[in-house]
């Protein structure tokens, strides 16, 4: 019996891995130089951790969610997102009773059941930074900021940057009655989906993105014309610190997101040229969460990024080094296996890649071997450079080979690492 991968997920396979790793460790060193710390969360939650925060009647909720009861009787849902479940860890490690700001990221997959398509699956991953206890504009400039030069540290430069705000309690209602007005011509030409967001969350019809439903929404009244005094302060804090900061925006009264839970400001990153699925990173504030949840009123804003779609886009740029570290292949040829493999570690404890041929195969196999794994040196180990205490180095690329006293080999095949380094 054949098996192969469930529909909507994907293997990694090496070549692609070590893009993955680039990109997961460009995420992790521009997190730490903005100051957040790692938290590694459960890929599976309480279901209702999910219908409360991200809205009972959302997609992801009513739609999407893989969710399942274990031997005990809980219901349980693979996680659909990560904002949900770091609130849940801050409060229940005693994060929330510290005081002060708390700035986190995380990394990992997610799961939805949606149609794949390309950019989306079902499995997929994210990289997400949340930022609980400021309620300041400053607030989310820096984790937009942080967005931004993740993205420009995996060479997208073109990613293009959209901001709007949903409001808050106070002037929330009075838009969304004004937004049924609106459509209530129209409502009933509307898709089934869109019919029950009309009836629900309304500003969640704005996040409506089939041509069919949008050509009858015609020209919507503009949630920033709705905001209250505090929510517009807000809002104009925003932008004018992103123009401080020269960071390029568009004011977009489109961008709402569709999650029950922003407050005041949301934004998406968009890298045109790649497809229908081209939002990258998405985010906003969700200055009530935490104490739905059952802590006290803290401020949060956050966002998620996804990880296949930034992959997409760098590989259509070409402008993220998608290679693994080089390899150092062993070639043997002499009958002192044992020497061989006293070099192998000799090498990885100086805290080198090594491999070598385990199958005892002639020199030419094996310089053929090298060059199918990418090796980019050869060190080349027979009778005479045991007896000389030397070995060979070939360089892979060029050819070019020499004698280098064992002892200094190490020493030289850093240097020479460092030398090809982008």
């Amino acid at each position: 019996m054949k098996f192969s991968a469930p529909r909507g997920t994907k293997d990694i396979l090496p070549e692609e891995a070590a893009a993955w790793r680039r990109l997961e460790e460009v995420f992790v060193r521009q997190c730490y130089l903005y100051g957040f710390r790692e938290i590694r969360l459960p890929i599976f939650e309480e279901a209702e951790l999910y219908s409360r925060s991200t809205g009972e009647e959302t997609e992801i909720v009513t739609k999407q969610m893989y969710l399942f009861t274990d031997r005990g009787g809980r219901n349980l849902a693979l996680r659909p997102e990560g904002t949900p479940g770091v609130v849940r860890a801050y409060l229940q490690s005693g994060l929330a009773n510290q005081g002060g700001v708390w700035r986190l990221f995380y990394f990992g997959p997610f799961f939805r059941y949606e149609r794949p398509q390309a950019g989306r699956f079902r499995q997929f991953h994210q990289a997400g930074v949340e930022f609980f206890g400021a309620a300041s504009p400053q607030a989310d400039v820096e984790v937009i900021a942080l967005a931004m030069d993740f993205l420009k540290a995996l060479g997208l430069e073109g990613a293009k940057l959209r901001i709007n705000s949903t409001g808050c309690k106070a002037c929330k209602p009075a838009y969304q009655e004004a937004l049924r007005k609106a459509l209530a011509p129209v409502v009933d030409k509307l898709c089934e989906w869109c019919q029950e967001r009309y009836k629900g969350n309304t500003l969640r019809i704005l996040d409506e993105k089939r041509p069919d439903c949008r050509r009858y929404f015609g020209d919507l009244p503009s949630i920033l014309d709705h905001l209250c005094e505090g929510c517009r302060e807000h809002f104009d804090g925003l932008r004018s610190q992103l123009n401080l900061l020269k960071i390029s925006y568009e004011a977009d009264s489109g961008i709402v997101r569709g999650l029950d839970y922003y407050t005041r400001t949301v934004f998406e990153i968009n890298q045109p040229g790649i497809g229908a699925q081209d939002a990258l990173v998405g985010g906003g504030r969700y200055d009530n969460m935490v104490e739905e949840f059952g802590g006290k009123p803290t401020p949060a804003v956050g966002w998620a990024a996804g990880i296949e779609r930034i992959l997409a886009a760098t590989e259509a740029k070409r402008e993220m080094a998608a290679k693994a570290e080089p390899v150092i292949y062993i070639a043997s040829a002499g009958d002192d296996v044992a020497g061989s493999a006293g070099l192998v570690q000799e090498l990885r404890s100086a805290g080198l890649p090594v491999v070598n041929d385990p199958l005892g195969r002639s020199l030419s196999t094996q310089m053929k071997d090298a060059a199918r794994q990418g090796c980019r040196w050869v060190v080349l180990i027979g009778d005479d450079e045991i007896a000389t205490g030397t070995v060979t180095l070939r360089d892979m690329e060029s050819g070019e080979q020499q004698r280098v006293k064992r002892e200094e080999l190490a020493q030289k095949l850093k240097q020479l690492a460092e030398q090809k380094s982008p």
